[in-house]
């Protein structure tokens, strides 16, 4: 009787610990346990990072596929995983592409390290490490039964080979226009040049960009005939290849514009064309680098109707042909970068610098005005000095002749 008992209990376990493992390659006997970091698999390939978690853990440990997001992004359907079915045991892969160093949250630091360059010569190299983690959500409640899962990761890459295989990424967008001819599909590309010839394609140098430096962009279309033109609504950046980044800067919005942002030419050609200064995101002070995305939300317009979607700046009506059939296409959001920044020197070595080197120090107005004042605080200070001496010196002068008087008593 014992033993039926035994056998009774060992095969409801099993039957409970297979019903939880349904439909996935799962083995109750070696997955029936909490998550371990051997759970995580990272491979830093040559264009993305791919992450893999054993799935069965995590079905143990009471939670899905859904619940693990990048760097808590849960909210965001982009930084979830996908379930693969086809191995054992089942796994949940994460993509995560090179282009987009910084999407759904991850973190890219700059370090120097000694290293074999291009060149294959030892010599300083700098490393950029990407890293970043998959969680769960915390319940909503003050306490929770369940455990709350974390998985680490981080690849390191030559900064050099980032910014070689991401400077000229700029993504396409395909648009169907209807016409009185039919539907065409015109394709939008954001493409960024090193100067204003608009010829030679943005070259970032392995160390980034300095601050201020000026980049020009354009927005060309593709298969159009000469009735349509290309209109920038309006362009901004963010620190993250994401174009829905909560974070982000814009360049040009209707009439309002960044004073370092120049629009040279929008809606009167297939061509539209724009430059602004580079900046860093605040958000990396603690990196030596910044990642710069940049957007621009676009849409084709007949020739004529172009100059009617453009804003009126200095009036408070805009004008519009929304309701004449056939004026505009669609918006479509096209995007071009990372665009890496970097910061010269900080404040206290600029400063060390120019004591050294620089050309003898000047005082700007602020200072010879703090110098003045306390100048005249000082002769101020001394005449008050002066003048309390000189005041003390005349209330003595009675009591000294008194006591310097004869006493006839001893004579």
């Amino acid at each position: 009787m014992e033993r039926l008992c035994v056998i009774l209990l060992l095969v409801s376990k099993t039957f409970i610990a297979n019903a939880q493992f349904n439909g996935f390659n799962c083995d109750a006997n070696f997955h029936s346990r909490f998550p371990a970091e051997r759970d995580i698999s990272v491979y830093c390939g040559v264009q993305t990072i791919t992450l893999k978690i054993n799935f069965c853990p995590v079905l143990f440990s009471g939670y899905t596929d859904t619940d693990l997001a990048l760097n808590g992004r849960h909210g965001d359907a982009h930084c979830r995983g996908f379930i693969n079915n086809n191995t054992f045991p089942t796994v949940v892969l994460f993509s995560i592409s090179l282009n987009t160093l910084e999407s759904c949250g991850n973190s890219l630091v700059v370090s120097t390290a000694h290293g074999p360059n291009a060149y294959g010569n030892l010599s300083l190299v700098q490393i950029g490490n990407i890293a970043g983690y998959i969680d769960t959500p915390d319940p909503p409640t003050v306490i929770s039964y369940l455990p709350g899962l974390l998985y680490k990761f981080s690849c390191s890459y030559p900064l050099e080979y980032l910014v070689n295989n991401t400077q000229l990424a700029s993504s396409a967008a395909a648009i169907s226009v209807k016409d009185s001819n039919g539907t065409f599909v015109s394709t939008l590309n954001l493409l960024l040049y090193n100067d204003s010839s608009y010829i030679q394609n943005l070259a970032i140098p392995m160390s980034g960009l300095t601050l201020k430096t000026r980049v020009f962009a354009a927005v060309k279309a593709t298969n159009l005939d000469r009735r349509w033109n290309v209109l920038m609504d309006y362009c901004y950046t963010t620190p993250s290849g994401n174009p829905n980044d909560e974070l982000r800067y814009d360049l040009f919005f209707g009439c309002d514009k960044d004073p370092q942002t120049t629009v040279f030419e929008n809606g009167k050609s297939q061509m539209g064309r724009f430059s602004f200064e580079v900046f860093r995101f605040v958000k990396h002070k603690n990196q030596k680098m910044s990642t710069v995305f940049l957007h621009c939300v676009t849409k084709l317009c007949r020739s004529d109707d172009c100059p009617m979607l453009l804003p009126i700046c200095g009036k408070r009506k805009k004008r519009d042909v929304s309701e004449r059939s056939g004026g505009a296409s669609d918006n479509a959001v096209i995007t071009a970068g990372p665009i890496i920044t970097r910061s010269d020197e900080t404040p206290g070595n600029i400063s060390q610098l120019a004591q050294l080197n620089g050309p003898p120090f000047k005082m700007n107005s602020v200072t010879s005005a703090l110098i003045s004042a306390i100048a005249i605080l000082a002769v101020m200070s001394m005449c008050f000095f002066i003048l309390s001496m000189s005041l003390l010196r005349g209330k003595q002068t009675p009591a000294t002749s008194l006591s310097g008087s004869h006493n006839p008593a001893f004579s």
